[in-house]
C-alpha cells in the first residue's frame, strides 16, 4: 500500500517539531504567579483553569519535559494513518531552547536556539542549517515558523504571549471531568477555536501543567488529529555549558533553509525574495 505523508514531513531534511509530555512535576512556581482558580465545573471555571495554565507556563523562567506525540495523515482513500514523534525539550528564558526529536521511522533531528544563533540539525542525514537568532524566544519562534517555514508543533506553549494568544483564539471552554488517570489529579477541558478544537488535561494544584493535548483540525478533510502526551516535567532543570550547543555530526554538510533557497532563487530570476 502506498501511503502519502504530510508535506512538512518530507519537504525538507531539516524538520524539527516541538511538543511536550508529563506525570510528576518538579520545582517551584514562578514568583508573582496568581493563585489557582476556585474549583468548579462550569464554563467560567473551565476558562479560568485554562488561563491559569497559560499564565503559569508563560512566567516560568525555565522548564524541561519529554513529549510523545502522534498525528493523523489522511490518505486519498479517506483512511487515516498515524505517525509519531518523541521529543526532549528544554527551555531557558529569555532566549534559549533545545528540542531533540526522533520520528517513528527512527530519523533524528535537533533544533537549538543558543541565544545568538538558531541551528537546525538533521542528525541522521548529517546536514545542518543556521541563521542569526532575532532576539528573545517569542520573536525567534515566530521567525522559525513564519519566515523559515519550519514545523514547531505546540510552539505557542513556549511563548510568553501564550495568555494573549489564548484570549484571542479561544471561543469557548467547557469542563469535561476530573481524572486521576495520569497519576495526578487533572482537569479535562474542551476548548473550541475557529478552525482548531483542543482538548487539554491540566494538572490540579500549584503547578497547572498540561499533561495531554489533542488538537482537531476541523476544517481539514477527514478532520485529522494531533495528540501529545507530556512526561518528566521539571520547572527547575539543570543547565550545563553544553545544553544549548547544537549537536552537529562530524562531517555534516551545511545547507540553507528551504525558505532561504526559495528567496535566493527568486532574486536570481529577477523577482522579489
Amino acid at each position: 500500500m502506498s501511503l502519502s505523508t504530510t508535506a512538512a514531513r518530507v519537504a525538507a531534511a531539516l524538520v524539527c517539531a516541538a511538543a511536550l509530555a508529563a506525570p510528576a512535576p518538579a520545582g517551584q512556581a514562578p514568583s508573582g504567579a496568581p493563585e489557582a482558580p476556585a474549583a468548579g465545573t462550569d464554563a467560567r471555571a473551565a476558562r479560568a483553569i485554562l488561563m491559569h495554565m497559560a499564565d503559569y507556563l508563560s512566567r516560568l523562567p525555565a522548564f524541561s519535559m519529554r513529549i510523545d506525540s502522534n498525528y493523523d495523515v489522511v490518505q486519498a482513500s479517506g483512511q487515516k494513518i498515524e505517525f509519531g514523534e518523541r521529543r526532549q525539550l528544554i527551555l531557558a528564558r529569555p532566549n534559549r531552547l533545545r528540542v531533540d526529536t526522533e520520528r517513528s521511522d527512527g530519523h533524528r533531528t535537533a533544533a537549538v536556539f543558543s541565544g545568538t544563533e538558531l541551528v537546525l540539525v538533521d542528525v541522521t542525514g548529517k546536514a545542518y542549517a543556521s541563521t542569526p537568532q532575532p532576539g528573545a524566544l517569542d520573536d525567534s519562534i515566530l521567525h522559525l515558523v513564519s519566515d523559515l517555514r519550519m514545523r514547531l508543533p505546540l510552539a505557542m506553549l513556549f511563548m510568553t504571549r501564550l495568555p494573549v494568544e489564548f484570549e484571542r483564539r479561544v471561543r469557548s471552554v467547557d469542563y469535561v471531568e476530573k481524572t486521576s488517570l495520569f497519576g495526578v489529579t487533572a482537569h479535562h477541558l474542551a476548548v473550541r477555536g475557529d478552525t482548531v478544537d483542543m482538548q487539554v488535561w491540566v494538572s490540579d494544584g500549584a503547578q497547572p501543567l498540561p499533561l495531554r493535548i489533542v488538537l482537531t483540525y476541523k476544517d481539514e478533510p477527514g478532520q485529522p488529529e494531533f495528540r501529545a502526551q507530556f512526561a518528566d516535567w521539571n520547572v527547575a532543570p539543570a543547565i550545563a555549558d553544553t545544553t544549548f550547543r547544537a549537536p552537529v555530526p562530524e562531517g555534516a554538510q551545511k545547507v540553507l533553509f528551504a525558505a532561504q533557497l526559495a528567496a535566493a532563487r527568486a532574486v536570481r530570476q529577477g523577482g522579489k525574495p
